[in-house]
């Protein structure tokens, strides 16, 4: 199906609006600090909230992956934002318990999400200029979702809940109308359904490519580049309200600024790695970026500054994630389906490190200990970096 009518045109636009979806999970940065207020939770308590979405990675990825030769990718990518409209409603019970039920199944859905959608979007567009455009294009539509979460969160407490932090919980609502409109968008949408495909494949032959010790290391790799990149958008508000005094809205400007760095920071990556080998700009990245992360923690800065060094964070690791994952394909390219499979689980690194970083804050009484906590992400990118044979194209 390729972009010369009028009917695939729109199909494709519908597909391309579900990336949206995905990029509600990055609202978490923002939410666990009015969640934090609402309920009284230590930074410990707090940081298991990321991982109540990330870590359903490790377990639906690959079943996911199985499951969606026989269910179809438009059905599935369905199923993904019928999870996360359900998980939208959960937290309007008020209760701690709903509201960690309300992130498990946006986690869910998001999870099932990430699997399908690529896949979709490959079924769609036959072209292959078109479809590398596409995919890109839609990492772009996730990061203004992004982007977009404390406006959400701040339109949720402002206007519907009169100015209330504790009707923060208004924000899911908003979450799940939007997801609604773009599952109804795409349900309706003319999508050619895919033969169902009978597969042998289990999930226990996938994790069997662990065995290959470059494959491990790399899946490792990816588990910690998303472990800076959640711990970041987790760390980052919590940075300019215990060291500059910021209020929680006036501290929701640290996630934008670091999404909008990281969305700059791939455009330019793609440019820059056609020019210098992709492994060549991975080392200078991750080397400069263990300097910023050393430089946040250690030196005292303004709030001016201290924004600078979030956002270079996030400019620094925004090709570190591709880069690792075209490692691992190319080491069993014949395998490309099952590895891609493995190393989109290994995205449950960002629900391992948000919960390290709120246990080095409360344990030391220092936010400095929960900064020097993504040094030791960057630390193992290193090791990948120089360690890790990298097989040439």
């Amino acid at each position: 199906m390729k972009a010369n009518s009028k009917t695939s045109k729109l199909t494709i636009a519908c597909v391309m609006a579900a990336f949206f979806i995905q990029g509600f999970c990055d609202i978490v940065g923002i939410s666990s600090d009015y969640a934090k207020s609402a309920f009284g939770w230590s930074d410990t308590m707090a940081g298991f909230i990321p991982s109540m979405l990330f870590v359903w990675f490790l377990f639906f990825s690959v079943p996911v992956g199985i499951k969606m030769s026989k269910w179809g990718k438009k059905n599935t990518v369905l199923i993904g934002m019928a999870v996360t409209i359900l998980g939208s409603l959960i937290p309007l019970l008020r209760h701690s318990w709903a509201c960690l039920v309300g992130y498990a199944l946006l986690g869910i859905g998001n999870a099932i999400l990430q699997v399908s959608q690529n896949a979709l979007v490959s079924h769609v567009i036959k072209d292959g200029k078109l479809l590398t455009s596409s995919l890109t294009g839609g990492q772009v539509v996730k990061a203004i979702s992004s982007f977009c979460g404390p406006f959400i969160m701040l339109f949720a407490v402002n206007t519907l809940g009169g100015g209330d932090p504790q009707n923060w919980h208004l924000a899911f609502p908003c979450l799940g109308a939007i997801t609604l409109l773009s599952g109804l968008w795409l349900y309706f949408s003319p999508v050619e359904k895919e033969p169902e495909q009978q597969t042998d494949v289990t999930v226990g032959a996938t994790f069997s490519l662990l065995k290959n010790p470059k494959i491990l290391a790399l899946f490792f790799g990816i588990f910690f580049v998303v472990g800076i990149d959640v711990g970041t958008n987790f760390i980052s508000s919590k940075i300019l309200i215990q060291r500059h005094g910021w209020s929680l809205a006036e501290a929701g400007i640290a996630p934008q600024v670091y999404f909008i760095c990281r969305t700059v920071g791939a455009f330019i990556g793609v440019f820059i790695m056609t020019r210098i080998k992709d492994i060549t700009y991975y080392r200078i990245n991750i080397l400069t970026c263990i300097c910023a992360i050393l430089a946040l923690a250690l030196i005292p800065m303004s709030a001016t500054l201290t924004l600078a060094f979030i956002g270079a964070i996030g400019f620094l690791c925004s090709c570190i994630f591709p880069t690792i994952f075209a490692m691992a394909v190319k080491e069993e390219p014949q395998r490309a389906n099952l590895i891609s499979g493995l190393m989109i689980t290994a995205v449950a690194g960002g629900g391992a490190v948000p919960p390290l970083i709120g246990w080095a804050n409360d344990s030391f009484q220092t936010i400095t200990a929960g900064i020097l906590a993504l040094l030791v992400c960057a630390i193992y990118l290193t090791y990948c970096a120089f360690f890790v044979k990298h097989k040439p194209e």
